[in-house]
């Protein structure tokens, strides 16, 4: 399964040049840019760990496409994602999100069906991956 997560999910992967290139963008609109990870990336898990804090006030890319580096480089078999944030009074929300980084095998999800009261059928996604623990969840098969 190839996890669709973020801008750009349905084009390619984004070359080196091509990541500074969005990073650029969010540094020249104002947003503070971070880099997350996790193994663990079910659609309702929207809060990864951090590596490093957030970047303030950096005018050029370098430094966070070496945090991006650094963070690949430590965590090879997790998916790693770029965050932009836009502080400005009545959006500060997340402005662009995308990912930098997946792990070579990607097993998937399985849809799992729940019965309830009443003959209510409740659906849930839940992870193959998140059957190994955490550490050996993207292992290749």
């Amino acid at each position: 399964m190839y996890l669709r997560h973020g801008a750009f999910s349905y084009l390619p992967e984004l070359t080196d040049d091509e990541i500074a290139a969005q990073v650029r963008y969010a540094l020249d609109n104002g947003w503070p840019v971070s880099v997350e990870y996790t193994d663990d990336p079910h659609p309702r898990n929207v809060y990864w760990d951090m590596w490093g804090l957030p970047m303030f006030d950096l005018t050029e890319p370098d430094a966070v496409v070496r945090e991006i580096q650094d963070c690949r480089a430590a965590f090879p078999q997790h998916y790693v994602r770029v965050l932009a944030y836009d502080a400005r009074l009545g959006r500060q929300t997340t402005a662009l999100s995308f990912l930098v980084q997946r792990p070579a095998h990607e097993p998937g999800f399985r849809l799992v069906r729940t019965e309830a009261h009443d003959r209510v059928q409740r659906y849930s996604f839940q992870p193959y991956a998140t059957e190994a623990p955490t550490g050996a969840r993207y292992a290749a098969p």
